[in-house]
């Protein structure tokens, strides 16, 4: 069990987490682009129950119809991202304390990397749309014929 503590630019939100690998993942998606306001995103994985916010939690944006995103209000620093239903959420790898204990494992949301802004190491890839539990959870807030990851049009 490896204890990581973070938070984001200005001190305001602050947690610890428990996290059994110092593993994390790059997201390629268009939705965590948009968060970030960058080419991709980088998270650790972890069970809720294993973040505990320190001082108050941050703000939580409903990103979509199934998943929310907690950013500081006060200097913007994107902290968090969990879905809706879920017992996991993902924790910015760059609000860590100490970013360079984490080694990345994988990339997803691949469908939507900005190739010529990317020399990928060679770890392994996944579309979101590949990914059964999230395809429907997507589909069933926005329809069938909606593209997990995408913001959907106004």
């Amino acid at each position: 069990m490896i204890i990581l503590q973070g938070g984001c630019q200005c001190g305001r939100h602050r947690y610890t987490a428990r996290l059994q690998k110092p593993e994390g993942y790059f997201c390629h998606c268009r939705m965590c682009q948009k968060a970030f306001g960058n080419i991709f995103a980088t998270f650790i994985n972890l069970p809720v129950a294993d973040v505990r916010w320190d001082t108050p939690e941050p703000a939580w944006y409903a990103s979509s119809r199934i998943a929310r995103r907690g950013f500081c209000a006060t200097c913007g620093t994107p902290l968090a991202f969990h879905y809706l239903d879920g017992d996991y959420m993902d924790l910015a790898v760059g609000s860590l304390d100490e970013p360079d204990c984490i080694r990345p494992t994988d990339h997803t949301g691949v469908e939507s990397r900005l190739a010529g802004w990317c020399e990928p190491v060679a770890l392994p890839e996944s579309r979101i749309d590949d990914n059964a539990r999230i395809r429907e959870r997507w589909q069933a807030a926005y329809g069938p014929d909606t593209e997990p990851g995408r913001p959907p049009s106004a």
